[in-house]
């Protein structure tokens, strides 16, 4: 039996295109808790990515498979947010609750699912040598369902899964050789994960100086046009050089105002030591995922000349 304490997930490598060929396969990329789940003497036990006991977190999924004497499976634990997409912020929710009261009642609350899809160890047998489509098969022909867990299905054609995920808003896909060992806690050239970038316009309410200076722009605090006036959307510094800072603090410099222009209330941890500007200005950001309140992982494009922020107003109807 694998020692549970010494297993890391495999990670993927940020890939750059879909690969083609019959020796590919495809999933999609879910936006959730990375664990290792291991049953041994008839119980399961759930560990993080770090190799931290998580069970107690998650009671629903702690059922042993049935017919199996002992497994290790490698999976994500997602939780479906309002629109019925698979949302970190909402699974996080329960990732650090071990009060047991609580843990049931955002249980109940907040459904999970813990979808594996690797089998690293199985009845007595390493399977991390084996290659991948053979560890997939005899992953699903496990009857898991009494555990609450699922098989997420794999894809022949990952252009067509790319384009779908990237339709439904989900956070990408993973591409798999499917002739690859499991290597514990190694990133891998044989696993390809492409997430999507969502590019939108926003307005800019603020901007923070860098540490240790007054006039180095170094983030950007950004909002989107509402009926209710600005709705703070985040802040962002990736992809803010420095010759991108100098154009920026120029181009904002002349429209200081004294208080926020946003309609709701930025968080300390942004608001503090920001200067807030006249919110005129309209910029370009990439951001991982569409449909959330904070800009995830965002990232500067440039300055739209073109748009106004009336322009960024969604139409009634």
């Amino acid at each position: 039996m694998l020692d549970l304490r010494s297993v890391r997930p495999m990670l993927a490598t940020p890939g750059t295109h879909v690969p083609r060929g019959e020796e590919w396969c495809h999933e999609v990329k879910w936006d959730g808790v990375r664990a290792i789940g291991a049953l041994t003497a008839g119980a399961v036990i759930l560990t993080s990515r770090n190799g931290n006991r998580i069970s107690e977190a998650w009671p629903e999924l702690v059922t042993p498979p049935a017919g199996v004497r002992d497994l290790v499976v490698d999976g994500e634990i997602i939780a479906l947010n309002d629109r019925g997409v698979p949302d970190f912020r909402v699974v996080a929710e329960r990732m650090h609750v071990r009060n047991a009261a609580t843990v049931a009642r955002l249980a109940a609350r907040i459904p999970v699912t813990y979808m594996v899809f690797d089998l690293l160890h199985l009845d007595g047998e390493d399977l991390c040598g084996l290659p991948l489509h053979e560890r997939r098969r005899r992953l699903t022909a496990l009857d898991l369902s009494r555990a609450g867990w699922q098989v997420p299905v794999e894809y022949d054609d990952g252009e067509m899964l790319h384009e779908a995920t990237r339709v439904q808003g989900l956070e990408g896909i993973v591409s798999k050789r499917r002739d690859s060992t499991y290597r514990p806690g190694e990133r891998s050239p044989h696993w390809l994960k492409l997430p999507h970038r969502y590019r939108g316009s926003f307005v800019v309410g603020g901007w923070r100086p860098q540490v240790g200076t007054s006039d180095r722009l170094a983030a950007l605090l950004v909002g989107e046009p509402t009926a209710a006036g600005l709705a703070f959307r985040g802040r962002v510094g990736s992809g803010i050089g420095p010759k991108q800072s100098r154009v920026l603090a120029e181009l904002l410099a002349p429209l200081a105002r004294a208080a926020s222009p946003f309609g709701d209330e930025v968080p300390r941890v942004d608001a503090d030591g920001t200067r807030w500007v006249e919110p005129v200005v309209v910029v370009d950001v990439d951001t991982h995922g569409v449909g959330y309140e904070r800009l995830r992982q965002p990232s500067y494009r440039g300055v739209r000349t073109d748009l106004t922020p009336d322009d960024l107003v969604p139409e009634e109807g």
